[in-house]
């Protein structure tokens, strides 16, 4: 659809759910927050594109990459609002999403304003309609999970494809190749505005059903890894995959401060720490048995796990069953400033990330550029795009997934050598602070936005 044609469709603007719609804001959920939020640093007043972000859940704890992306790329200039499929109840709020509340917009999956628009959408777009709810229902066929999630979200991004219409918006853009992109995918079909997704990781490698349809009605793909864009090459072919784009998963580098030098504790005890979802995909019971071997060699050592997850109960029971409660740390979910804290008390940050029996796959978890932006040495596993960040023996350690006894000689070696240590530390630094800046990330997002929608 050519740039005119948009217009004048926008021009033409359906009866909508208004500048609101039914969604209620993240501000006005809760007071609390909105003190909080005009305590917060104020973002600079966007210029550029009107982009509507769109995730799955919001604000989730563990997802602060998708809270850096759209603080940088508001700070570009880009008029950017987020739109959750879902509201994420969560007992804990990183301060940098609370931040963005104001920006955030919440909606239900089915209540009148929906039914609404499916009546208007029926009425003036029967084709239209039925054509994207035919091609989600074609597309993810033989996937219960994404068939199910398609339809159900089906009438919100009809609803959505009105109201963005009416509010004039130029991009959508929807982090994760699953939910989020069927839903961008809806809008574009029935709005014309011009949508693209990023994929991470496991919502790539788990199930690919409608992958190569999304990509071929994108403007344009992310992925925040070479990795991901051979994945995508692979699966949908070589003339799809030069729609792919990287653009790293950045963090704000400038926030990060590098502690001083190697924190040893006087006593030689080595401090492990490992931060992510309790789950098989993280792989904590390897770095358990790791934990183990090491100490059997000798060292003294500990371990600190940050998150909470369905694994708690079953590492603690290996934990227990190991005996070696007293090197094993459960600190449950914290904030990225906590998180940071403990990082910078810690003599190594190790991911021994794994292939889940169910097919998820890690992407780069964020945790690794933020420890070498702190400067804390890391080990991990050799495994999607994490060796684009972690290369062996230069920035970190790598080790094979799985490799119980590769994970506990790398921590061996941290210890017995921390002058290695501190030279792979300083090396990593300066490589994370050059290649995964979010605002040098947010720039190139722009770009991309303001090229789609020309």
């Amino acid at each position: 659809m050519t740039a005119t044609s948009l217009k004048l469709r926008r021009s033409l603007r359906l009866r909508s759910a208004g500048p609101s719609g039914d969604g209620t804001t993240l501000a006005a959920s809760s007071r609390a927050d909105e003190k909080v939020a005009a305590l917060a640093p104020q973002l600079q007043p966007p210029s550029g594109p009107k982009v509507a972000y769109l995730v799955s859940r919001f604000p989730r704890l563990t997802e602060t990459f998708v809270v850096a992306e759209a603080t940088a790329v508001r700070r570009a200039g880009a008029l950017l609002e987020l739109h959750p499929i879902h509201r994420e109840r969560a007992a804990m709020v990183q301060p940098a999403a609370t931040a963005l509340a104001p920006h955030v917009h919440y909606h239900h999956l089915i209540d009148r304003t929906v039914l609404r628009a499916q009546v208007t959408a029926l009425r003036y777009r029967p084709r239209d309609y039925f054509g994207a709810l035919g091609s989600v229902v074609k597309h993810n066929w033989g996937s219960r999970r994404l068939l199910v999630g398609g339809v159900a979200a089906f009438p919100l991004a009809v609803t959505l494809a009105q109201r963005f219409e009416a509010d004039g918006i130029d991009h959508v853009h929807a982090h994760f190749a699953t939910h989020p992109a069927a839903v961008a995918y809806v809008v574009h079909r029935l709005s014309g505005i011009p949508f693209s997704f990023t994929a991470h990781g496991s919502d790539l490698h788990r199930d690919q059903h409608m992958l190569a349809e999304k990509v071929r009605r994108a403007a344009f793909v992310v992925t925040i890894s070479e990795y991901n864009r051979e994945v995508i090459a692979s699966t949908c072919g070589a003339d799809l995959a030069r729609r792919v784009v990287v653009v790293r998963c950045g963090f704000e580098a400038g926030t990060f401060t590098a502690r001083a030098g190697p924190r040893r504790h006087r006593n030689g005890l080595f401090r492990v720490t490992c931060v992510g979802t309790l789950h098989e995909v993280k792989g904590q019971g390897r770095l358990i048995e790791a934990i183990q071997l090491v100490r059997a060699g000798g060292h003294d050592v500990e371990v600190t796990f940050i998150g909470d997850g369905p694994d708690r109960r079953l590492l603690t029971d290996q934990v227990r069953t190991l005996g070696i409660q007293d090197a094993v740390r459960f600190l449950g979910p914290l904030t990225q400033p906590e998180v940071r804290q403990v990082l910078a008390e810690s003599d190594a940050l190790v991911v021994p990330s794994v292939p889940s029996a169910d097919g998820r796959r890690e992407g780069l978890p964020v945790v690794i550029l933020e420890a070498m932006a702190v400067g804390v040495p890391v080990v991990a596993s050799r495994l999607s795009g994490i060796p684009e960040a972690v290369v062996d023996g230069h920035t970190g350690i790598l080790v094979e997934p799985g490799d119980v006894h590769g994970l506990a000689a790398a921590i061996g070696h941290l210890d017995r050598d921390p002058a290695m240590a501190d030279r792979l530390a300083t090396a990593a630094r300066r490589f994370v602070n050059a290649e995964f800046d979010s605002d040098r990330s947010a720039r190139m997002l722009v770009e991309l936005f303001n090229k789609a929608s020309s």
